[in-house]
């Protein structure tokens, strides 16, 4: 075994111990992090040339499928609102059933038994996981640099349905009860021009970052003009208002696709509070990624007046 394999190795075995233990503690959070970025360690591995990787072309199917396995793991832990992109059932998925894959990543170099679970490894292109980008980018920063241009018929093929978006039709009315559609108008951006298939995902998150709703994709954006991507989409928070929880917030990210790197990335993303639930229109800051759920270390994303521009309108019987 080469020093490289051996210290890899090492690393993912100490993750994968980290986020089993994350999830034996009942510490949700924390574990879906941990294993998302170790689930997209090991993809770059798997999507590896096999000029620049320590593993052979089988081993590398494995540590995907593991990857799989982590991402299944990760969508259990997020409740039944995450959408399923594997035949496995996600409560099926259990912490027993990944601490079975522990051994096998640590002997992949001599593992040649049948893997133990019928999952396919994860598409190439891969959203990345909860403050994962900053170690595995090496772009220019976004805000100076932007996001890079080029021939459209040059791009890889999109995932099929990826431009609808994953909206849902607003909730049956309760008498007495609120429900709130938020119109996203559009958002500012300097290199607004250069931000190809852009989209924004819709969540409602507790104080700890869980979710609270079902997770909402927005269509690709309907145009871009000046220092603007424009959405012009509504979105029925799948809640009502009366029943979410103290300190609960909307958060809103920003993403676009990267073409050279071949993954959706984050750009920035926004926040609404529950105070701030109100009918009219209302424009809010953008903050630098990662997203921060637990709203505890804040960056914006820049000096200028740029912002996220709503409109929000309020139900009620």
């Amino acid at each position: 075994m080469s020093e490289a394999a051996r210290s890899l190795l090492q690393r993912w075995g100490a993750s994968f111990r980290k986020g089993t233990d994350f999830d034996s503690w009942g510490q949700l959070v924390e574990a879906i992090d941990e294993y998302q970025i170790l689930a997209r360690h090991l993809q770059k591995e798997a999507q590896s040339q096999p000029n620049n990787s320590e593993f052979t072309e089988d081993q590398k199917k494995t540590l995907a499928k593991i990857a799989t396995c982590l991402e299944l793991r990760s969508a259990a832990l997020q409740g039944p609102f995450r959408k399923q992109e594997s035949t496995q059932s996600q409560e099926g998925f259990k912490l027993e059933d990944l601490k079975k894959l522990e051994p096998i990543l640590k002997n992949i170099l001599s593992y040649n038994k049948e893997f133990p679970f019928d999952v396919q490894p994860v598409p190439p292109r891969k959203i990345l996981a909860p403050g994962e980008e900053e170690d595995l980018e090496f772009e220019e920063d976004e805000e100076e640099g932007g996001a890079g241009a080029g021939s459209p018929d040059a791009f890889p093929a999109r995932i099929p349905g990826a431009n609808e978006g994953t909206l849902l039709p607003r909730l049956p009315s309760e008498p007495g009860m609120t429900l709130l559609t938020i119109k996203i108008e559009k958002i500012g951006l300097k290199d607004a021009g250069q931000c190809i298939d852009p989209y924004i995902t819709v969540s409602v998150k507790d104080l700890n970052g869980i979710d609270l709703t079902p997770v909402q994709d927005t269509p690709v954006a309907s145009r871009k003009e000046d220092t603007y991507v424009h959405f012009n989409v509504d979105i029925e928070i799948q809640k009502h208002v009366e029943k979410l929880t103290k300190g609960a917030a909307i958060f809103f990210e920003f993403k676009h696709y990267k073409p050279k790197k071949r993954f959706t990335s984050t750009k920035c993303f926004a926040f609404m509070e529950m105070d701030e639930i109100k009918p009219g229109p209302i424009v809010i800051e953008l903050y630098k990624k990662p997203t921060d759920f637990k709203r505890k270390k804040l960056q914006l994303l820049t000096k200028k007046p740029l912002y996220l521009h709503l409109h929000q309108t309020l139900h009620k019987e």
